[in-house]
């Protein structure tokens, strides 16, 4: 979209065109408040995975286009704004202020807050003090690197937790080949102390 066929969406926000791909954002024309909402989706509609949607579930065809100012929305790793799409209710998904936001501002959200695994990877330009420089989605960050970020939807850090206990189930498999010994039947993760025990001493056990 060129700045000379660009209809405005919503009447506290501009876009800020700049030549150049990808480098075109969206300002605000008021303040808000930490915890503000500054705008409610509207006129979503399901489409495939691209750069311009946003996921907004777990499944493969959870992907949804914005069809508004909001698209021009960019990435930072210390946002100000989040995508808020963790309701049931479709009508109650919006953009939330994370920190205070001033007049003139331009609006950026954490794109793994709602990606997985981004449809086109980039190297982030935000330049904050914990930029975590090439971003690919959730999927390639820990835990802590998503929770840090203000706010991620319930769908991504299930995934991660999901893709966390998957990679410690492997690794213990891998030391159990090893080690040529048996996975504590508790935990499932530490090794049994002696062959007369079934449990690692992960917690307390009652001897029958």
């Amino acid at each position: 979209m060129s700045a000379q066929s660009y209809t405005p969406s919503h009447a506290d926000f501009f876009v800020e065109f700049m030549p150049g791909a990808f480098c075109s954002g969206l300002r605000t024309k008021k303040a808000f408040a930490v915890h503000d909402v500054l705008a409610k989706f509207e006129g979503l509609t399901r489409g495939p995975k691209a750069y311009t949607s946003v996921q907004c579930g777990r499944g493969p065809d959870d992907h949804m286009e914005l069809n508004s100012d909001l698209v021009y929305i960019n990435h930072s790793c210390e946002p100000n704004v989040a995508f808020d799409l963790s309701s049931n209710d479709r009508s109650k998904w919006h953009v939330r202020a994370l920190r205070e936001i001033h007049i003139g501002d331009t609006l950026t959200f954490f794109y793994p807050s709602t990606e997985w695994e981004m449809e086109q990877p980039f190297e982030c330009q935000c330049k904050a003090a914990t930029c975590l420089g090439v971003i690919k989605g959730a999927n390639y960050l820990s835990i802590n690197d998503l929770t840090e970020r203000g706010f991620i939807n319930p769908w991504i850090l299930e995934l991660a937790a999901e893709r966390d206990r998957y990679m410690h189930e492997q690794l213990a498999v891998q030391k159990l080949g090893k080690a040529g010994r048996k996975l504590c039947v508790n935990c499932g993760f530490g090794f049994l102390v002696s062959g007369n025990q079934d449990w690692c001493g992960c917690q307390p056990h009652e001897m029958m």
